[in-house]
């Protein structure tokens, strides 16, 4: 749909023992283009997408991660990634929805044991769950208590994705004995869980953004899937991996946005005069600045693209590794993330807004729903700041300071 393609990435082990990669990214193109032609009217409506994860899970993408026989797609995060950055690019909100997911659903296989891992999954694509949450820190946290019988969770978080459609939850919560941060799974059907969609946000109205509030939720012992902690002697560099893979699915979601917005602001244009000289012959071959403008943000989107499919390669390539992984070669993978993501922030801000300028005064009319991508683009770069991943970039190029471990929003 957008201006510059998914990369393309090696073939994945789904090439060989199931859907490959190609027809996944069929379906993707096939649901995108679904979710394209009612994206307007759905997101001003802003009902919580229950219709929208139905599309997703009948066309197979809700276990598109989980191996092939565990009942998934089996195939791999290369082709998650292209298939985020698809959906994105039709519906913003959808794209954080199902990213969101591949991420908390995929958790397990960081935090914790490959047989209660292998256990989660299992039930997931059997049940077709849809993940929301989230692991990012906040103030005051969410704590875990001891009890005879397990666990009991209370507090609130105050904001998450996908909580209003989610069939699981993740999220973080700290030891009320130790602090320790733990990464903890909760059935939002349990006693004691409020979910409340008080996040009424200006952008990305459909990612089913809310709170949620734990009074003392009974949490089993396999439901705890590990630790958050990032103390080098609990982290490993396979293990805090999991900071750059989720924060890889925040730059596809933003390139994402750039395509979808450059790729309909070329369509509009295709058919309109010149928003700047109304006299000058229908359509943007003929008025320099339309034609200077699209020249300079598809260069901004190509070159963050190309950013991008480094940091792709590199994240692949860490998992590839897997324990052999090193510190310094974690360092390097979630430098080059940090750069992928401020690249793509900023193609992401600039073009959904400069769209704005391409299409002219009638870019204001609510029925062509350009607005949209300016608000979801803003929206989603407020939750998630490109300013700390700079100076962790800077800090790395001057004084070879390993980032810090920092899971997404």
């Amino acid at each position: 749909m957008g201006v510059a393609a998914a990369p393309s990435g090696p073939n994945s082990e789904s090439d060989r023992n199931g859907p490959g990669r190609a027809q996944w990214l069929r379906v993707a193109r096939e649901t995108a283009d679904d979710l394209a032609t009612d994206a307007v009217d759905r997101e001003q409506a802003g009902k919580a997408p229950f219709d929208e994860v139905s599309r997703l899970r009948e066309a197979g993408l809700l276990t598109l991660l989980v191996p092939a026989e565990s009942g998934g797609g089996g195939t791999d995060w290369l082709t998650a990634y292209a298939v985020v950055r698809e959906i994105a690019a039709a519906d913003a909100a959808i794209g954080q929805l199902l990213g969101c997911h591949y991420f908390l659903s995929w958790s397990a296989r960081f935090f914790t044991e490959p047989s209660p891992a292998a256990r989660v999954e299992g039930q997931s694509a059997a049940e077709q769950w849809c993940w929301g949450g989230g692991f990012a820190r906040q103030e005051p946290p969410l704590v875990l208590t001891r009890t005879g019988g397990g666990h009991v969770l209370d507090g609130r978080q105050s904001y998450a994705t996908g909580v209003l459609v989610a069939d699981r939850l993740a999220v973080r919560a700290v030891r009320a004995d130790t602090g320790e941060p733990l990464a903890v799974v909760v059935d939002p059907a349990r006693p004691g869980v409020g979910i409340d969609g008080d996040a009424d946000t200006f952008g990305q109205r459909l990612a089913a953004g809310g709170s949620v509030e734990f009074d003392a939720v009974p949490v089993a012992d396999h439901d705890v899937l590990g630790s958050l902690s990032a103390d080098e002697d609990v982290l490993s560099p396979p293990a805090a991996l999991v900071a750059p893979v989720g924060r890889l699915l925040s730059v596809q979601l933003r390139l994402g946005m750039a395509e979808g917005v450059l790729a309909e602001a070329r369509e509009y244009s295709r058919a309109s005069h010149s928003p700047w000289h109304p006299a000058w012959p229908v359509g943007p071959a003929q008025d320099p600045q339309v034609l200077a403008a699209y020249g300079e943000l598809t260069v901004l989107t190509r070159s963050a693209s190309a950013l991008t499919d480094q940091a792709l390669q590199a994240v692949h390539g860490g998992l590839a590794l897997g324990e052999d992984l090193t510190y310094d070669e974690y360092a390097d993978i979630s430098v080059l993330v940090a750069m992928a993501e401020a690249a793509a922030s900023r193609a992401a801000q600039e073009s959904a807004a400069r769209a704005l300028d391409i299409v002219g005064a009638r870019s204001a009319s609510a029925r062509l729903g350009f607005d949209r991508f300016w608000r979801n683009a803003r929206t989603h770069t407020l939750y998630e700041p490109v300013a700390h991943r700079l100076r962790d970039v800077g800090d790395y190029f001057l004084n070879g300071a390993h980032p810090p471990f920092v899971l997404p929003a």
